[in-house]
């Protein structure tokens, strides 16, 4: 099973006696076999059978011991580099499952030379594999043959003159970072430098999309002396980071603008609160937020509006990452709001989605952006609520319906006296809004709301908004609310429900629309649960037999379906009373009837 000669002699028409080196596997002749056959594949000319082989290649080695896979099986895949890139993805993410079967740690190193050739091909998924399973091996390694074989492969990558291995490169430097020498840390820093400011875009944005794990990597490994005038961060990162930042370089560098500063805020905001950290850091801490917001600023009047929306929906994890950090978050709140005031409307609603996120920060803020007094501070939540009324009347449909999702999770943040002076009132526009998908988002999220204020001052406004969507021309809205109806329930009370509700519950039973009466069969299952047998044998069933009655066939279909979900959740002496007399009575009624009566 000879892959090529060796010095060993192997012969190709013979299969040879295994070397297998963990004495808990056992090679039988079936597996020999299965090794034999997929060596075969992988040589053939079909790709569909050699991406099967490669799925093969742990048992391929475990067949041949580690001896043999280290001097054939690898320089096999190695000279198989230039197949199909279906194959090569296969090949890349198995190459990471074979440190044990090469040696284990010892050995690790060998996988090396096969990885870095697929390190450096055109399809960057076959790029990602290998990346996760250089990844994998270089963990595997002792801290010396990280430090020789793996580090002097990194620096071949980043140098080299095809801009595909370069791509790898930078994502390998920020992944290995903690474990290079201090020499190999400069090193590596350098070299991740000229790729920031490579001649190929492709290559930049790789390396603005590393820059924030390298960034952690480099807080947490080098600490406090990062952030010297002459440290890894303020002098080589930070200005890495404006250059990539800057408005000349192409939106796919700049779309990681939003992520890089959340990663500055979370390494600076790491090195000031560490407990080891001195005055002098937490000095250097805040000349570098005072560097670092004017970059995340701009992104808000970006020309793309890609760029834009990218740091709306990414500006929570900003406000999280700068709160705990002195003079940064009057700046981020104000440039907040103007993201919700975006000429696109993309973008506003991916700044609406974050409203609830961004409300929910400890920091205070000035009551309004031009605002001078100190003392006059409040939540971000209280400023922010005043935005809620402007959304609410938002030319767009999808902002107004982003909105509905998250308004009412300002509620616990603000407070009863607060969410019914500021908050309600615009909700209660929400609620009368005129796209039913707008209404629907706001009812489906009044759990939040109804914990803080209760029910009763929503009721009014509520209960026709409800029937408005039960009504609605669009079976899938109609559907949707029946889907909310029990949470809805648990929400306003037995009593409530029981007075303006349940009647509307009995009557989806006949709609024209076949899933519309599924689903209200299995709500009045679900409104069983909730309220009790006493409760359903009092509203629920007179109202089922009467549609026993109804000349339409798929009602009274309809109707015996609701009594048998309904009897499956009732007590047993219950629905033998009560519900299987009903159906009893209707498996006299014809075929249709009668069969699903009997099921």
């Amino acid at each position: 099973m000879a892959m090529g000669d060796d010095s060993s002699g192997t012969k190709s028409d013979g299969v040879e006696p295994m070397d297998i080196s963990a004495p808990d596997i056992t090679v039988t002749p079936e597996l020999e076999e299965e090794a034999r056959q997929t060596i075969e594949m992988l040589r053939g000319d079909d790709v569909s059978a050699r991406v099967s082989a490669a799925n093969k290649l742990e048992n391929v080695a475990t067949a041949l011991g580690v001896e043999r896979t280290r001097k054939e099986l690898l320089p096999f895949l190695t000279d198989a580099i230039d197949d199909d890139d279906e194959v090569l993805i296969v090949i890349a993410q198995a190459l990471g499952k074979l440190v044990m079967h090469v040696g284990g740690p010892t050995y690790a190193h060998l996988l090396l030379t096969p990885l870095e050739l697929l390190l450096t091909v055109e399809e960057s998924t076959v790029r990602d594999k290998a990346t996760e399973s250089a990844v994998l091996v270089g963990d595997s390694l002792s801290t010396e043959s990280f430090q020789d074989q793996y580090a002097e492969m990194i620096s071949r990558l980043a140098t080299k003159e095809w801009f595909t291995s370069r791509m790898s490169a930078a994502s390998l430097i920020a992944s290995s970072f903690s474990r290079f020498n201090a020499q190999q840390q400069e090193e590596h820093i350098q070299n991740f430098a000229a790729l920031c400011r490579d001649e190929v875009p492709m290559v930049r944005r790789i390396a603005s999309h590393s820059m924030g794990q390298l960034l952690q990597s480099v807080a947490e490994t080098v600490g406090g002396q990062s952030i010297n005038e002459d440290g890894m961060i303020t002098s080589t990162l930070l200005p890495l980071y404006e250059e990539l930042a800057s408005s000349n370089q192409p939106d796919s560098v700049r779309l990681q603008t939003t992520e890089n500063c959340v990663a500055f805020g979370k390494a600076v905001a790491f090195l000031s609160t560490r407990d080891e950290a001195t005055k002098h850091d937490k000095e250097r801490t805040n000349v570098l937020v005072q560097k670092i917001l004017p970059l995340i600023v701009s992104t808000i009047d970006d020309r793309s509006w890609r760029v834009r929306w990218t740091a709306a929906s990414k500006f929570a994890d900003v406000i999280h990452a700068f709160e705990e950090l002195p003079g940064a978050m009057d700046e981020l709140v104000a440039a907040y709001e103007k993201l919700l005031q975006d000429p696109e409307a993309e973008v506003r609603s991916a700044a609406t989605f974050n409203l609830s996120e961004v409300a929910k920060s400890s920091a205070l803020v000035l009551r309004s952006p031009t605002a001078v007094s100190e003392g006059d501070r409040f939540s971000v939540a209280e400023r922010l609520v005043k935005r809620v009324t402007s959304l609410t009347e938002d030319d767009s449909e999808h902002v107004r319906a982003a909105l509905a999702m998250v308004a009412t999770e300002l509620a616990p943040v603000l407070g009863k006296d607060a969410t019914i002076t500021h908050l309600v009132p615009p909700l209660l526009l929400l609620l009368r809004d005129s796209a039913s998908q707008v209404r629907l988002n706001l009812i489906s999220s009044l759990s939040a709301l109804n914990e803080v204020i209760g029910v009763d001052l929503l009721s009014q406004s509520l209960l026709p908004a409800i029937l408005d969507l039960a009504e609605d021309g669009k079976w899938r809205i109609r559907l949707a609310i029946i889907q909310n109806i029990p949470l809805l329930a648990k929400q306003l009370g037995k009593d409530f429900f029981s007075e303006k509700l349940s009647s509307l519950c009995v009557g989806w039973l006949a709609d024209d629309i076949s899933s519309i009466r599924q689903a209200a069969a299995h709500n009045l299952k679900e409104l069983t649960v909730l309220f009790g047998d006493e409760w359903a044998m009092s509203l629920l069933i007179p109202s089922l037999a009467d549609i026993k009655q109804h000349p339409s066939y798929l009602r009274r279909l309809t109707s015996v379906q609701a009594c048998s979900l309904m009897a499956t959740v009732m007590q047993p002496e219950t629905a033998r009373t009560e519900m299987l007399p009903m159906v009893l009575e209707m498996a006299s009624d014809i075929v249709s009837i009668r069969c699903c009566s009997a099921i």
